[in-house]
């Protein structure tokens, strides 16, 4: 089971109350304060690649696309 998916468990766990605290208790996912779950690119939501410098919050991939656009210049 993944993180995406544990309110479905949740709903079908609700018939049983015992069975439900349980699973709250040990397998809910955790609020996570860094790492890769927290930054994800705002044009495509990657979570590979990530440029945060100057508070881009962009992927490698998405950032040569809209570079030019943004006002970054390629020096060769």
């Amino acid at each position: 089971m993944t993180t995406a998916n544990w309110t479905k468990v949740t709903n079908q766990l609700a018939n049983n109350p015992s069975k439900l605290k349980k699973f709250m208790k040990h397998s809910t996912p955790k609020k996570r304060s860094c790492g890769k779950v927290n930054s994800k690119c705002r044009l495509c939501g990657s979570t590979r690649g990530m440029i945060t410098k100057y508070k881009l919050n962009v992927c490698r991939r998405c950032f040569r696309q809209f570079a030019l656009k943004i006002g970054f210049r390629q020096y060769k």
